[in-house]
Protein backbone atom coordinates (compact mmCIF):
# COMPACT_ATOMS: atom_id res chain seq x y z
CA UNK A 1 0.00 0.00 0.00
CA UNK A 2 2.87 2.67 0.61
CA UNK A 3 4.28 1.81 -2.67
CA UNK A 4 1.10 2.82 -4.19
CA UNK A 5 0.76 6.29 -2.43
CA UNK A 6 4.48 6.39 -3.18
CA UNK A 7 3.09 6.54 -6.37
CA UNK A 8 -0.06 8.38 -6.42
CA UNK A 9 1.44 11.55 -4.82
CA UNK A 10 3.31 12.72 -7.64
CA UNK A 11 1.01 11.58 -10.18
CA UNK A 12 -1.77 13.18 -7.91
CA UNK A 13 0.73 16.74 -8.06
CA UNK A 14 1.60 16.58 -11.87
CA UNK A 15 -2.46 16.18 -12.18
CA UNK A 16 -2.70 19.55 -10.50
CA UNK A 17 -0.51 21.09 -12.37
CA UNK A 18 -1.37 20.19 -15.68
CA UNK A 19 -5.10 21.33 -14.82
CA UNK A 20 -4.42 24.47 -12.66
CA UNK A 21 -7.54 23.58 -11.27
CA UNK A 22 -7.81 23.60 -7.61
CA UNK A 23 -11.12 23.13 -7.06
CA UNK A 24 -12.70 20.59 -4.77
CA UNK A 25 -14.55 18.04 -8.02
CA UNK A 26 -10.92 18.34 -9.51
CA UNK A 27 -9.16 17.52 -6.61
CA UNK A 28 -11.32 14.06 -6.21
CA UNK A 29 -11.04 13.66 -10.25
CA UNK A 30 -7.45 14.11 -9.73
CA UNK A 31 -6.96 11.85 -6.61
CA UNK A 32 -8.88 8.63 -8.36
CA UNK A 33 -7.01 8.96 -11.61
CA UNK A 34 -3.61 8.77 -9.58
CA UNK A 35 -4.78 5.87 -7.42
CA UNK A 36 -6.18 4.26 -10.27
CA UNK A 37 -2.99 4.60 -12.06
CA UNK A 38 -0.92 3.86 -9.21
CA UNK A 39 -3.34 0.70 -9.18
CA UNK A 40 -3.51 -0.65 -12.58
CA UNK A 41 0.70 -0.14 -13.05
CA UNK A 42 2.75 -3.48 -13.29
CA UNK A 43 3.88 -4.25 -9.76
CA UNK A 44 7.58 -3.34 -9.50
CA UNK A 45 9.59 -3.43 -6.46
CA UNK A 46 10.37 -0.26 -6.66
CA UNK A 47 12.34 1.58 -3.34
CA UNK A 48 10.46 3.07 -0.73
CA UNK A 49 11.08 6.56 -0.15
CA UNK A 50 11.09 7.11 3.80
CA UNK A 51 9.81 10.68 4.73
CA UNK A 52 12.66 11.90 6.87
CA UNK A 53 14.84 11.35 3.78
CA UNK A 54 12.74 13.35 1.88
CA UNK A 55 15.09 16.27 1.68
CA UNK A 56 17.64 14.91 0.65
CA UNK A 57 16.01 12.86 -2.04
CA UNK A 58 14.44 16.22 -3.45
CA UNK A 59 18.00 17.78 -3.32
CA UNK A 60 19.61 15.37 -5.41
CA UNK A 61 17.17 14.77 -7.80
CA UNK A 62 17.12 18.42 -8.37
CA UNK A 63 21.08 18.52 -8.55
CA UNK A 64 20.51 15.55 -11.14
CA UNK A 65 17.87 17.50 -13.29
CA UNK A 66 20.34 20.02 -13.91
CA UNK A 67 23.59 18.06 -13.97
CA UNK A 68 21.45 16.10 -17.18
CA UNK A 69 20.23 19.51 -18.58
CA UNK A 70 24.04 20.87 -18.14
CA UNK A 71 25.14 17.57 -20.20
CA UNK A 72 22.18 17.54 -22.62
CA UNK A 73 23.45 21.62 -23.55
CA UNK A 74 26.89 20.59 -23.75
CA UNK A 75 26.12 17.67 -25.79
CA UNK A 76 23.93 19.62 -27.97
CA UNK A 77 26.70 22.11 -28.55
CA UNK A 78 28.90 19.60 -29.69
CA UNK A 79 26.98 17.66 -32.02
CA UNK A 80 26.32 20.76 -33.73
CA UNK A 81 30.26 21.23 -34.19
CA UNK A 82 30.50 18.48 -35.20
CA UNK A 83 27.75 18.70 -37.69
CA UNK A 84 28.93 22.55 -38.65
CA UNK A 85 32.44 22.13 -39.60
CA UNK A 86 32.63 18.64 -41.82
CA UNK A 87 36.37 18.72 -41.39
CA UNK A 88 36.79 18.31 -37.82
CA UNK A 89 38.32 14.61 -37.21
CA UNK A 90 35.80 12.75 -34.88
CA UNK A 91 35.90 9.57 -34.20
CA UNK A 92 32.90 7.33 -33.41
CA UNK A 93 32.58 3.86 -31.40
CA UNK A 94 31.63 2.24 -28.19
CA UNK A 95 32.79 2.10 -25.14
CA UNK A 96 31.99 0.34 -21.79
CA UNK A 97 30.69 2.50 -18.88
CA UNK A 98 30.07 0.79 -15.80
CA UNK A 99 26.99 1.94 -14.34
CA UNK A 100 28.44 1.53 -10.38
CA UNK A 101 24.97 1.00 -8.96
CA UNK A 102 23.39 -2.06 -7.18
CA UNK A 103 19.56 -1.10 -8.64
CA UNK A 104 18.47 -1.71 -11.92
CA UNK A 105 16.37 1.35 -11.54
CA UNK A 106 19.55 3.17 -10.98
CA UNK A 107 21.24 2.24 -13.78
CA UNK A 108 18.50 2.73 -15.90
CA UNK A 109 18.32 6.25 -14.99
CA UNK A 110 21.96 6.44 -15.70
CA UNK A 111 21.10 4.89 -19.36
CA UNK A 112 18.28 7.40 -19.78
CA UNK A 113 20.43 10.26 -18.31
CA UNK A 114 23.46 9.24 -21.56
CA UNK A 115 21.12 8.22 -24.05
CA UNK A 116 19.62 12.30 -23.44
CA UNK A 117 22.70 13.99 -24.46
CA UNK A 118 23.25 14.26 -28.17
CA UNK A 119 26.18 12.58 -29.37
CA UNK A 120 25.82 9.82 -26.92
CA UNK A 121 23.78 6.73 -26.63
CA UNK A 122 23.60 3.09 -24.76
CA UNK A 123 22.90 0.36 -27.01
CA UNK A 124 22.84 -2.29 -24.48
CA UNK A 125 23.18 -2.75 -20.54
CA UNK A 126 25.18 -6.35 -19.49
CA UNK A 127 24.10 -8.56 -16.95
CA UNK A 128 26.59 -6.81 -14.42
CA UNK A 129 25.39 -3.24 -15.44
CA UNK A 130 28.19 -2.26 -17.79
CA UNK A 131 26.36 0.10 -20.44
CA UNK A 132 27.81 0.02 -24.30
CA UNK A 133 27.70 3.56 -25.40
CA UNK A 134 28.12 5.13 -28.93
CA UNK A 135 29.33 8.15 -28.53
CA UNK A 136 30.00 10.34 -31.75
CA UNK A 137 33.49 11.01 -30.32
CA UNK A 138 34.86 8.68 -28.45
CA UNK A 139 37.98 10.28 -27.17
CA UNK A 140 36.58 12.98 -25.66
CA UNK A 141 33.93 10.68 -24.34
CA UNK A 142 36.35 8.49 -22.41
CA UNK A 143 38.12 11.57 -20.99
CA UNK A 144 34.67 13.00 -19.04
CA UNK A 145 33.12 9.37 -18.88
CA UNK A 146 34.75 8.92 -15.09
CA UNK A 147 33.56 11.65 -13.24
CA UNK A 148 30.37 12.02 -15.01
CA UNK A 149 29.26 8.58 -14.18
CA UNK A 150 30.43 8.73 -10.52
CA UNK A 151 28.46 12.27 -10.08
CA UNK A 152 25.68 10.31 -11.41
CA UNK A 153 26.29 7.54 -9.19
CA UNK A 154 26.38 9.63 -6.16
CA UNK A 155 23.14 11.78 -7.03
CA UNK A 156 21.28 8.55 -7.51
CA UNK A 157 22.61 6.38 -4.65
CA UNK A 158 21.53 9.04 -2.67
CA UNK A 159 18.00 9.00 -4.35
CA UNK A 160 17.08 5.39 -4.79
CA UNK A 161 19.91 3.33 -2.43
Amino acid sequence: MSHTLQFSVPLFLVYLALTGNVEPANLVVGALVAVGISLLRPKMDLPLIHWRRLPQFLWAGIRYLFIVAGDVIRGGLSTARIVLDPNLPINPGIIAIPSGTQSELGTALSAHSISLSPGEMVVAIDDEGVMYTHCLNVDDSERMVADAQNLRKSLLSRMFE
